[in-house]
């Protein structure tokens, strides 16, 4: 058998073909600019490694927050003090830099029992405008709360208050009722109604913080307004800053109500079997490996997994499946899930701290604070803008009277246009509210991402690199030949030799031997001197006789004769060979294999209609490798991998077309994952390390939230794109239109503040309307 050849082409005898056509590695060159060579000596990972240890991959950072800085829990102190329970330790370590090497030594020791908090929502603050009056300490009441008439709530009382105030105010002044005084004074107290809070705010940023907020520029308006005879205009600004306040707040409500919403997901009681009674308990009570009971439309109260019963249980809220999925024994649950028809026994597995659903929680906070590129430049815009703008205004207010004798009142009203206009606040909150929407939304579906960085980077993805096993495939491997070439042997003889050199193994392969081998009650009998060789095989002593289990001879002098024509047979049909051989020869092959996902074809299809490359990593041979890849239509391949080529695969693919991302299952692919600009894990909801990995995690296994991902992030930054260009041009059009006195007070806080501010919420909450992907 011809193991050294290096061509896909079946046909081709040649050891050392290059030709472009027979194969689809990809140059490891770095310094060369084909994707394809025929230059033999390309072909050497040296090359790569050499290339790594000369690169600085600080280019490829991520704006990762740094969570020794940024607090998860806003609450006062970080939480109670006295509290045993809480133990942050939030030495996270991230190193997400994205240095690429990642080295992701999250030491999470989160343990963040969110009951322990001195504020039950003091894990779901979230602030959406950093304008300075917004970036506030003191724990804000809820603009609109639930379950009481909206009448009742004190924003909707001071905004139809002040409201109808201003419009008696106007009728008053129409009809000239007592000379205008009586229309003052009602302009005066509706200003004040409105304006308390404004003028609280501005009255911490100027003694507390010293500085300029917008809050502190709409009272200089405000009373200028009524100072310079303009009443009508001095009530306009406070009654329609307020309304613009509360759009914001309610924005940001929203937004905490959605992370709220998966706190209270979990039920806080559980049924407890305790021998042959059933108590009610606190779910922080319950320890792992004790029972607990869940009836017919019951929550699952913990994680953990089925020891009795057969049940539908409707999952949506965790992995955004919208169809119910039946468990039976052994089958894991998900605290927060519903349970829909049966009864069930579950061993808890996860204390409450650990569930699936506490960590979500966790890091759809923690995403809040990773911010994006755009988020970061637009703040840094704000920090020139207002000031900017103010000098501009004192220039309006005084240059013309002093000057060239103009009218002082009439270029200080547009002067105190120009400073409504400078509120920065429509222009903060674009990005933001843009960004939250995006991740909540795709928690929603199913998707858990880590960071709006991430939500931006997926629009810049040139190639996804793929694992094969249990993400193009469904990683359940199931023996499909036992084929026996030595007649001393039977094949039940193989499967033992075979699942007893497997049974220290935790690759898919020896699961399925070992699995077949209980199955159909053979014996598992004793190994010794046990060597596993990474990427080969497995080699052992059984009854004092070496044996190996491998994918080529792992013993020196053993006959390895097995034609090449036998294997191509069996990997053409994508089936995976492992050789079975002792001390003298090869005694049989086994060979098994992995079902193709039936979403992976289209989504492959769409991703390279797009013109995203596609790529496959495995570490099967070659021939099997490609026959999956004819399967589903993956652009390049790379197969007989050991653990650690992954990782310098990544490099080749972002060295040879741009930015990449790795889907993987967040165990074996962890240092590929974390060395792509997007890592994203499959099946989260039953992997740890697939949260605590990737950048992006899949909740349940559905290739199809990959083209989502791609629509997400093209619609979110169309979106914001949108959101910026609309904000800047209204604003500067507003600027010449108040110079030239073209615009009132009215008219400049009404369209240049509220009504951008309104505009900018509303069009980013379509991006909670993406479901289709874009391709």
């Amino acid at each position: 058998m011809e193991h050294n050849n290096k061509c896909y082409d079946p046909d081709c005898k040649n050891e050392e073909c290059f030709n472009p056509e027979h194969f689809n590695f990809i140059c490891m060159d770095p310094n060369c600019e084909m994707v394809h060579c025929e230059k033999n000596a390309h072909y050497n990972k040296d090359l790569l490694k050499n290339f790594q240890e000369k690169t600085n991959f600080k280019e490829y950072e991520h704006n990762n927050v740094d969570t020794k800085v940024d607090k998860i829990c806003d609450c006062a102190d970080d939480c109670c003090t006295g509290n045993t329970h809480h133990e942050h330790n939030h030495e996270h370590n991230h190193e997400h830099n994205h240095e690429h090497n990642h080295e992701h030594n999250h030491e999470h020791n989160h343990e963040h029992n969110h009951e322990d908090c001195c504020d039950d929502d003091c894990c779901s603050d979230i602030k959406i405008c950093n304008c300075g009056d917004c970036d506030d300490d003191e724990e804000e009441e809820e603009v609109i709360k639930e379950g009481i008439p909206l009448l009742k709530n004190r924003s909707i009382q001071i905004i139809v208050s002040s409201g109808i105030l201003f419009a008696l105010g106007h009728l008053l002044e129409y009809f000239s009722v007592f000379g205008g005084t009586l229309a003052t004074v009602i302009f005066a107290i509706g200003a004040i109604i409105a304006g308390y809070d404004i003028a609280k705010m501005a009255k911490k940023a100027v003694f507390t913080r010293h500085t300029i907020t917008p809050a502190v520029l709409m009272c200089i308006a405000a009373v200028a307004s009524f100072l310079i005879g303009h009443p009508e205009e001095g009530a306009a600004v406070t009654f329609l800053y307020f309304i613009a306040e509360f759009l914001e707040d309610y924005s940001e409500q929203r937004a905490q109500h959605s992370i709220k919403s998966l706190v209270e997901i979990a039920p806080e009681k559980a049924r407890l079997k305790v021998g042959n009674t059933v108590e009610t308990v606190s779910i922080d009570e319950v320890k792992v490996g004790e029972i607990v009971i869940v009836k017919p439309g019951d929550k699952v109260p913990l994680d953990g997994k089925v020891i009795e019963g057969v049940s539908t249980i409707n999952q949506s809220s965790i992995t955004g499946e919208s169809i119910p999925v039946t468990k039976t024994i052994k089958d894991k649950v998900f605290a927060g899930t519903v349970n829909q028809d049966g009864y069930l026994e579950i061993e808890v597995t996860k204390a409450s701290k650990d569930s699936v659903i506490s960590k979500i929680v966790t890091l759809v906070k923690q995403s809040q604070l990773n911010r994006s590129h755009t988020e970061t430049y637009v703040e840094k815009i704000a920090k020139y803008y207002t000031p900017a703008i103010i000098i501009i205004t004192i220039c309006v207010a005084i240059i013309p009277p002093l000057f060239f004798g103009e009218n002082i009142v009439d270029w200080i009203y547009r002067a105190l246009s120009l400073m409504v206009i400078s509120c920065p606040c429509a222009f903060l909150i674009s990005t933001p509210i843009g960004m939250v929407s995006s991740i909540t939304s795709a928690t929603r579906q199913g998707v858990l991402i880590k960071g709006s960085s991430y939500v931006e980077e997926m629009r810049n993805i040139k190639a996804v690199i793929f694992d094969k096993t249990g993400t193009l495939t469904e990683g359940k491997l199931e023996i499909m030949d036992i084929d026996v070439l030595d007649d001393k042997y039977t094949k039940d003889d193989l499967i033992e030799i075979a699942s007893s050199l497997e049974k220290k193994s935790t690759h898919p392969i020896a699961t399925a031997i070992v699995n077949h081998a209980k199955d159909n009650n053979l014996q598992i009998k004793e190994v010794k001197n046990f060597k596993n060789i990474p990427g080969k095989g497995i080699v052992g002593y059984i009854n004092n006789k070496q044996y190996y289990a491998a994918n080529e001879s792992l013993i020196e002098n053993s006959e390895f004769i097995v034609s090449r024509e036998t294997v191509i047979n069996y990997a053409s049909d994508g089936k995976t060979v492992v050789f079975i051989g002792n001390e003298e020869k090869v005694i049989g092959i086994i060979t098994v294999m992995d079902k193709i996902r039936d979403e992976s074809e289209e989504v492959i299809r769409n991703l390279n209609n797009a013109g995203v490359k596609t790529v496959m990593l495995t570490g099967d041979n070659k021939i099997a490798a490609h026959a999956v890849s004819d399967k589903i239509g993956v652009t390049y391949i790379y197969s007989d991998l050991l653990p650690e080529d992954k990782l310098n695969i990544v490099d080749t693919i972002r060295n040879k077309f741009g930015d990449v991302a790795m889907v993987g299952d967040g165990i074996n692919d962890a240092p590929a994952l974390a060395r792509s600009n997007v890592g994203i894990a499959m099946g989260a909801a039953g992997s740890d390390v697939a949260i605590e990995t990737a950048d992006v995690a899949l909740m349940q296994d559905d290739l199809t939230k990959l083209p989502y991902l791609f629509s997400l992030s093209t619609k979110t930054m169309s979106i914001i794109k949108q959101n910026i260009i609309t904000a800047i041009s209204v604003k500067f059009l507003f600027v010449i239109l108040a110079i030239l006195g073209l615009i009132t007070l009215m008219m400049a806080v009404g369209i240049g503040d509220m009504g951008l501010t309104l505009l900018v919420i509303l069009n980013s909450f379509r991006i909670g309307r993406v479901k289709d992907p874009i391709f």
